[in-house]
């Protein structure tokens, strides 16, 4: 997945931003997670404000679409 294409994903999630919409962003973060590695998702996390919308926090790992706080 490119970071674009991660970008546009999580950008149709923050404008539903439901609990089930928090769960697809679970899995686009893990795919962040996985080819490009923590720092990218904290500024994706501060970057599309997933922490006000879904109460993300930096430092959160996104592993198979459960979050794992540090």
């Amino acid at each position: 997945m490119t970071l674009d294409r991660a970008r546009e994903l999580l950008a149709v999630q923050v404008s539903f931003g439901s609990g089930y919409n928090a769960n697809s962003a679970k899995l686009v973060l893990s795919e962040v997670q996985k080819e490009y590695g923590q720092a990218l998702v904290d500024q994706l996390i501060r970057e599309m404000k997933l922490d006000r919308v879904f109460g993300f926090e930096p430092d959160t790992r996104f592993e198979n679409g459960i979050a794992v706080k540090n």
